[in-house]
């Protein structure tokens, strides 16, 4: 009754829009949290950096591969359903990290449990509910949507510090219990719907009603999914470009930038502003980079956003050496594409694999972004402890950036694996 009493003079599409923001951005600031926890995880139990760091490693990589199951899961049962459980299930972790005593909890709690949960409702879902519920801008919602991956670090990062300074750390997990229980799962649950043809709709823009086919097993269509894509050229060039996305964000610049700060004489608490700058101009990158996806080919905006992306990273220590304007300018300049990938790389993956499989398929190139993320964080710490300076990994990391652009133009011309098998066409 309240769902469609918000849509009587609304499309649909747009509450869908508004509550999967919600979802995303909680879901972000949930999986975001163990970096707030570090510090007084080591004061209480004695555990290293190293050690609650592994337990983060494990969260980003079960977060990544985690969202090809769940993106075929979501076909199955629908967006609400998988929603709703997954925000249960991330309750039901953070409650339980409270009671823990030993660093394996962490590991399963926060690795895997939270990591799971979250990766259920990741970027994926974006590109899911974009391509369901719109046959029109559907680079802008997708820019949108993706964007609530940073507002939901600015949002809720700094909430959760104050409140673990003040109250402890697991107040801050209670505190995310209850949002995930108390707020989004109930807004998932009245406003949510899996498909416009849920509601008697065809999708914004439209004008037809069209259902989607459900897949009969998640884990099966998932892995028949993946086994087609691999003999697709295209999807080796989507999925190397999104590695070296993952590896030049947040592998390298969201886990190293503040420890890099700190090498060049910048405080943390300026070196962390630093970082939420980058957040600020990602949210305003990635709308606009939705809204050029639609009018736009989106090689030719991806080869711009990795290729600008790279020569960045090159200057990054000179700026830090100044740490003058040109640090401002690498926060605005960097911060605009810091996931203004998505969209574009999410338009390809439907124009190469169907509007039916662009879900799962992205979702597996997504995976690939956060094995890049993971590869980074500890390639980025071995220079560091090994060398003595962050630098050699900014020079590969911007060396990197521009073969991606190279890689990501290529997209669409013809090659040896070029020609899909019959199933995924």
């Amino acid at each position: 009754m309240i769902a469609r009493r918000a849509a009587r003079h609304t499309h649909y599409a747009w509450i869908m829009v508004a509550a999967t923001f919600v979802v995303l951005v909680t879901a972000a600031g949930f999986r975001a949290t163990p970096g707030v926890l570090i510090l007084p995880l080591q004061h209480e139990f004695g555990w290293s950096s190293a050690l609650i760091g592994g337990a983060v490693a494990v969260n980003l990589l079960v977060y990544g591969l985690g969202a090809p199951f769940a993106a075929a899961t979501v076909e199955r049962f629908g967006v609400r359903r998988v929603c709703v459980i997954a925000l249960t299930i991330v309750a039901t972790g953070a409650l339980l990290t409270t009671q823990m005593t030993a660093a394996w909890q962490l590991y399963l709690l926060w690795g895997l449990v939270v990591g799971g949960a979250t990766g259920a409702i990741a970027v994926p879902l974006a590109a899911i509910v974009a391509n369901r519920w719109f046959a029109r801008r559907r680079g802008l919602v997708t820019g949108m949507l993706t964007a609530s991956n940073a507002s939901g670090q600015l949002i809720f990062l700094p909430l959760l510090a104050w409140i673990v300074t003040t109250y402890g750390w697991r107040a801050a997990a209670v505190a995310i219990a209850l949002t995930a229980m108390l707020v989004v799962a109930p807004i998932a649950l009245v406003f949510m719907r899996s498909e416009p043809a849920d509601v008697g709709l065809p999708p914004y823009g439209g004008s037809e009603i069209v259902h989607s086919p459900r897949t009969a097993n998640p884990v099966r269509t998932s892995i028949s999914v993946l086994r087609s894509a691999v003999h697709v050229r295209d999807f080796w060039l989507l999925a190397g470009a999104f590695f070296i996305c993952g590896a030049t964000t947040n592998g390298l610049i969201g886990t190293h930038l503040i420890a890099a700060c700190s090498d060049h004489g910048i405080s943390e608490v300026h070196g962390a502003g630093l970082l939420a700058a980058i957040g600020v101009f990602d949210i305003v990158g990635t709308i606009c980079s939705g809204w050029l996806t639609d009018r736009y080919d989106p090689r030719w905006l991806l080869f711009w956003y990795y290729g600008l992306r790279g020569l960045s990273l090159l200057g990054l220590n000179a700026a830090l050496s100044s740490a003058g304007l040109g640090l401002v300018a690498f926060a605005i300049f960097y911060g605009l594409d810091w996931v203004a990938t998505v969209p574009p790389t999410v338009a390809l993956c439907r124009e190469t694999f169907g509007r039916e499989r662009v879900g799962v398929v992205f979702a597996w190139v997504f995976a690939c972004h956060q094995f890049g993320a993971a590869f980074a964080a500890w390639g980025a710490g071995a220079s560091r402890t090994w060398l003595g300076s962050y630098e050699p990994a900014f020079l590969i990391a911007g060396a990197l950036g521009l073969l991606a652009a190279a890689l990501s133009v290529s997209v669409g011309r013809p090659g040896v694996l070029r020609r899909a098998r019959p199933a995924m066409a």
